[in-house]
């Protein structure tokens, strides 16, 4: 632990005592909720649905990497609940803070190969047949946890405990002077990897969806209100992936400027003090909304999850599609649309590639 006597602060540390009451509530809302519907999303796909789908196959190691990041809240909660004191020790702040980037990577990256999948799936459905295999599916995850791995190492390395003499609090942080310009260089790989480039892709793949089920007319041609829910979830998955994860990564973009003694105003850092435990109340909650997103609006995946509720124990006689069936059915019937818009001069090869 590394003894901060002669840090210099050239503004006093913001504390709002509402902060250390609110935030502990939020962390363990979040907990309880985001834990009751990734387990449901785990046990219905192992139990139900099988793993005999690309997107089955995403969606389960979603669901198991916002469990492994909810894991950590409890101890988060009670560090802000103890006023930011650190009480588990140098070996859990950094086992704990490198956990949590870990699989703040691997959700992002789960997220933005589900979108990828969907596009090969609807827009693409011949031409990516072959390698949009379960086998497949399995060897990008493999990728995706070892990547996720590697970007949390140097945050794991140099995340320790700091005793603040002054303020009389052991903090678990990335305080090193001597290690700022890493610091930053974190906060921006943080930035692009973790947000920026995968919203670009998850965007870019959900607009050429949308685009090509518009040319295809399955959209207003589809029975019923099929087509609004398809265009529902992909707008609720873009949205809450903006939402969610936009100010977290604004205000600490605006954290690494203070490190690099960008930002001196001590209005601007008691605005950063006091909004980031927000933000990451708001980013921790990207993982409710996962299940909900990705999980509860399957047709099946509501019928199986009402079935183990029910505690039934019976096999069921009927051969359940993958999580994503609306979206899957209408990559076939888009793939039909299409044969018949060329003969109109209208097919989807008018969409253009990524």
């Amino acid at each position: 632990m590394e003894n901060l006597t002669g840090l210099e602060l050239t503004c006093n540390l913001t504390k709002h005592d509402f902060i250390f009451t609110f935030i502990p509530l939020v962390y363990s809302f979040n907990f309880l909720l985001g834990v009751v519907g990734n387990s449901m999303v785990v046990v219905v796909i192992y139990r139900h649905l099988k793993l005999k789908t690309v997107a089955n196959v995403f969606v389960l190691n979603l669901a198991i990497s916002d469990l492994t990041f909810l894991v950590t809240l409890p101890m988060w909660a009670a560090y802000t609940a103890l006023g930011y004191e650190w009480p588990f020790g140098d070996f859990l702040c950094k086992a704990v803070a490198g956990l949590s980037f870990f699989t703040l990577y691997a959700s992002v990256f789960f997220l933005t190969a589900l979108s990828v999948d969907r596009y090969l799936a609807i827009v693409r459905p011949v031409k990516s047949r072959q390698c949009r295999t379960v086998a497949c599916a399995w060897r990008v995850c493999a990728l995706v946890w070892l990547f996720a791995f590697v970007l949390s190492l140097p945050a794991t390395y140099i995340r320790k405990t700091h005793f603040i003499k002054h303020a009389n609090v052991t903090v678990c942080g990335l305080l090193d002077a001597e290690h700022k310009s890493l610091l930053a260089a974190l906060s921006l790989m943080k930035a692009i990897l973790g947000f920026l480039l995968p919203l670009v892709i998850i965007l870019t793949c959900y607009s050429l969806i949308g685009r090509a089920l518009l040319e295809a007319g399955q959209v207003r041609k589809s029975s019923g209100t099929q087509g609004d829910e398809v265009f529902l979830m992909l707008a609720a998955a873009v949205l809450s992936f903006f939402l969610c994860w936009a100010p977290h990564q604004v205000f600490s973009f605006m954290e690494a400027l203070l490190t690099l003694k960008k930002i001196h105003a001590c209005a601007v850092v008691a605005v950063i003090d006091t909004a980031m435990p927000f933000s990451i109340c708001i980013a921790f909650f990207n993982s409710c909304m996962n299940p909900i997103l990705y999980g509860f609006v399957g047709k099946n995946f509501r019928r199986s999850l009402l079935k183990l509720l029910r505690c039934s124990s019976g096999a069921s006689s009927l051969n359940h599609p993958s999580l994503s069936t609306r979206l899957s059915t209408m990559s076939y019937r888009g793939s039909e649309s299409t044969q018949n818009t060329d003969r109109r001069n209208m097919s989807l090869s008018q969409v253009p590639e990524m």
